[in-house]
């Protein structure tokens, strides 16, 4: 009977641990080159100094835990296409689904800098 009960807690705790683990990855969507291409960014924008690496770095965990990296990228995308211009770029200037990927991508970035700096 020890051997069922051993089996048992053993299976508890390993199905606590995937659990745990996809929270995790839920919280941690973001790749590790996009957070560094965002933290460069800051930087450049903001000055190259550890304060504002770590202020940077601060900046895209609390963007991460607002929005999920897909929201994230397809706000990027929207914004990187209005930087191109054109006609054929005429629609994420004013398409209300690309507005509103923008409009949640300035909130999370309003409340990271709250945050943050």
């Amino acid at each position: 009977m020890r051997w069922g009960v051993r089996q048992l807690v053993l299976a508890v705790v390993f199905s606590g641990m995937a659990q745990a683990q996809s929270v995790s990855e839920k919280l941690n969507d973001y790749p590790t080159a996009a957070r560094a291409d965002y933290v460069f960014a800051c930087m450049v924008t903001n000055g190259q100094t550890r304060e504002m690496l770590d202020r940077c770095a601060c900046s895209i965990d609390e963007i991460a835990a607002i929005l999920p990296y897909e929201q994230y990228l397809e706000a990027e995308t929207v914004l990187s296409m209005r930087r191109v211009g054109g006609e054929r770029m005429a629609f994420f200037q004013s398409a209300a689904m690309a507005e509103n990927l923008v409009a949640d991508l300035r909130r999370a970035q309003a409340e990271a800098e709250i945050v943050c700096f």
